[in-house]
């Protein structure tokens, strides 16, 4: 049997890798884990929640997977994808996959881009439709200044880490990702430790990259790195 953990972003919820869970579910026959992290979720409540609670969390599901699966695959996304790392580093995990992975956040250039249509949106009266918006609203407006350290500090204390990766690893990244910049999947690329890794870019994709318009691609390059031998 094999397992798979895959593990949301800050602020976020199983809702930003389930695309990507749904296909993998078509195609194979594994057993998937895909927890909400502490202080996530609809009713999200962060405050007071300390990163390594994220941490715990997601290391008790990927023990349970490795009790009963012969080979273990986990998928992070933007900081789950950080806390995946962590896991490959110090957990017998068979592969990595990195999605949008936030070793480094907010792309300037791009997110001045994204906010322009934003308000050209909210303009022309079409805010109610504009998909980043609604994203980003509830981020910008629940999320405690002391959660933001908490996640600034995961992403300190995995980094030095990476190196330690050595599983075949595929790294993911979206070229106008306005929140995690493209230096991010470089640096992955270039410090984890591993002999076998990939790292591809989604051309049209915002942070998002698992409800990008490209995902049935993407999905396709992950399934296929997965069941390589």
């Amino acid at each position: 049997m094999i397992g798979c953990l895959c593990i949301h972003g800050f602020t976020g919820a199983p809702y930003e890798v389930e695309p990507l869970v749904e296909f993998l579910q078509e195609h194979t026959d594994w057993d998937f884990r895909v927890p909400t992290l502490p202080g996530h979720g609809e009713t999200s409540s962060l405050k007071g929640v300390h990163y390594q609670e994220w941490i715990n969390h997601a290391e008790t599901e990927l023990k349970k997977l490795i009790e009963t699966c012969d080979e273990v695959y986990v998928v992070g996304f933007s900081m789950g994808g950080m806390i995946a790392s962590y896991l490959a580093a110090n957990y017998p995990v068979n592969k990595l996959i990195l999605l949008s992975a936030a070793a480094y956040y907010m792309n300037p250039r791009q997110l001045v881009a994204d906010i322009k249509l934003t308000l050209i949106d909210a303009f022309k009266g079409n805010l109610k439709e504009n998909e980043l918006f609604h994203r980003y609203k509830r981020k910008i407006t629940e999320t405690p200044l002391a959660a933001t350290l908490q996640f600034r500090q995961l992403v300190a204390f995995i980094k030095p880490l990476l190196k330690q990766v050595e599983v075949p690893t595929l790294i993911a990244q979206g070229e106008c990702d306005g929140i995690v910049p493209l230096k991010s999947a470089e640096y992955l690329y270039q410090t984890i430790g591993a002999k076998h890794k990939k790292l591809t870019y989604i051309k049209q994709s915002k942070h998002h990259i698992c409800h990008c318009e490209e995902r049935g691609a993407l999905f396709n390059q992950v399934l296929d790195f997965l069941m390589e031998q």
